[in-house]
């Protein structure tokens, strides 16, 4: 076949591409998981770059590497990092449980960019590339690195701009009434920067949450080789890889308290997703909120407009839908589904090494990716032009017969609770009844009806 070349690996011989950089072992892996066509993200390949240039210079320092051979590999690995070569990372998501093809798909590009950098020396994938290092340990290590990165540059800074944007809205309409609602139906009233700064606080207690595994997720398996005992590296290989990559990354990882552990099991990854997807629980009671008080705009509750973005409906002309709000409730169902298969992958470690690991990486760095996205999209094309209808809002407060619970400290639960069911059965508010009642004087009345009033103690608490 003009078009390949012969690779070679332990089993025998393959045919590769020519334009291929990687060897036998990734051909070999390609051939065997022509599954869905999903490939690692770019954050994790460019955590696998950082792992090997990090490696390279770290063999060189204890002096396991030659100083042409580790600068060739630290050059290519450069150039993973910058995603100069992804087109040449091409395995499935669905492989070998440790993730041993995708660490050789990374050895056997990176030896092969190295050789043409350096094309006097003999840079081999297992030998130099992968030294002191065993895929048990890189691809943890991958999954931590990467996910700390999305999580402290990506989705934390998205989170915290919806929340800024939402405390403007709190601040915004502080002074709006509207009707309070419980069980979906009405309650005592409350205003709109009220109901906003609850959403407010859910974020900033995701942030919180979020913030909270970083210790844990910062603890890297580099230097654990095969089974955590360090077999063929460098008793300070580990410590020496987690200081380099923290100075690269700006985060502090560190050498894992206990190698097995870190090897056995993939703990941090399920607590930050078991995370993720209550930051999904409250983005999508966020967005389901929007979507019921934008309900309408003239038969629903209709109490906040959003901005239109695009026409809703091929065939109803005019009408618009709350798509930005509807986007986000979907990626937060993805999000919560992505942590069932985490929390199942981590919960399949099997003795000495947790076999789920490429599919543990891909769903727990999707969730952050999308989460960040849609926190961006919906701070920005949603709430940020959000408006509050005033009118209506004023409306459905004098109209709602829950106006009576202000009078039953005064008239007593069960006068209360008849003049609602008259109001209810005649079509009339409840300050029409009472006025027809005489209930109370006109002055007490008005007082007590206010709604103003109504709104408890409680000062709105800005998140």
């Amino acid at each position: 076949m003009n078009n390949t070349r012969i690779e070679r690996d332990s089993m025998g011989e393959m045919h590769v591409p020519m334009d291929a950089m990687y060897g036998a072992q990734t051909a070999r892996a390609l051939a065997n998981f022509p599954i869905s066509g999903i490939t690692f993200s770019r954050p994790f390949i460019k955590a696998l770059g950082h792992i090997k240039s990090a490696a390279a210079k770290t063999n060189q320092t204890l002096g396991k590497l030659d100083k042409q051979r580790s600068e060739a590999i630290q050059i290519a690995a450069q150039e993973v990092i910058e995603g100069k070569l992804d087109h040449q990372f091409v395995l499935d998501i669905f492989q070998t449980g440790s993730g041993t093809s995708t660490n050789m798909n990374a050895n056997e590009v990176i030896a092969f960019r190295a050789n043409q950098i350096a094309p006097a020396l003999t840079i081999h994938a297992n030998d130099h590339v992968n030294m002191g290092q065993s895929s048990n340990d890189v691809i943890p290590t991958a999954i931590h690195i990467a996910a700390a990165d999305l999580l402290q540059y990506t989705l934390t800074p998205a989170l915290r701009h919806l929340h800024q944007i939402l405390n403007a809205k709190c601040v915004q309409y502080a002074d709006v009434l509207k009707i309070g609602r419980t069980h979906l139906m009405d309650a005592t009233p409350i205003t709109l920067g009220q109901e906003i700064s609850s959403w407010a606080r859910q974020i900033e207690l995701a942030i919180e949450r979020l913030q909270s595994s970083m210790p844990r997720l910062c603890e890297l398996a580099q230097g654990g080789t095969a089974v955590g005992t360090g077999l063929n590296t460098h008793k300070e290989f580990g410590a020496q890889m987690a200081t380099k990559l923290a100075e690269v990354y700006h985060i502090p990882f560190t050498e894992a308290e206990n190698h097995f552990e870190a090897q056995a099991a993939q703990d941090a990854a399920v607590e930050l997703s078991g995370h993720l997807k209550t930051v999904a629980v409250s983005l999508m009671k966020i967005s389901n909120d929007i979507r019921l008080l934008n309900a309408g705009p003239r038969c629903g509750l209709g109490e906040i407009s959003v901005p239109a973005v695009q026409p809703g409906s091929s065939i109803m002309p005019g009408k618009v839908n709350p798509v930005i709000a509807e986007s986000m409730a979907q990626i937060c169902a993805q999000v919560i589904g992505n942590d069932a298969t985490i929390t199942y992958g981590g919960a399949s470690g099997l003795l000495d090494l947790n076999v789920m690991l490429p599919v543990i990486a891909h769903n727990l760095l999707q969730s952050e990716t999308i989460l960040a996205s849609g926190c961006t999209m919906l701070a920005n094309d949603c709430i940020r032009g959000l408006t509050a209808n005033e009118s209506r809002c004023q409306e459905q407060i004098e109209w709602s017969m829950s106006m009576v619970t202000s009078l039953a400290p005064v008239i007593g639960y069960d006068q209360a609770a008849k003049i609602a069911k008259q109001a209810v059965e005649e079509g009339k508010t409840v300050r029409q009844i009472c006025l027809e009642l005489e209930i109370l004087p006109p002055e007490q009345l008005a007082k007590l009806l206010d709604p103003r009033s109504m709104l408890t103690a409680h000062s709105m608490q800005q998140g």
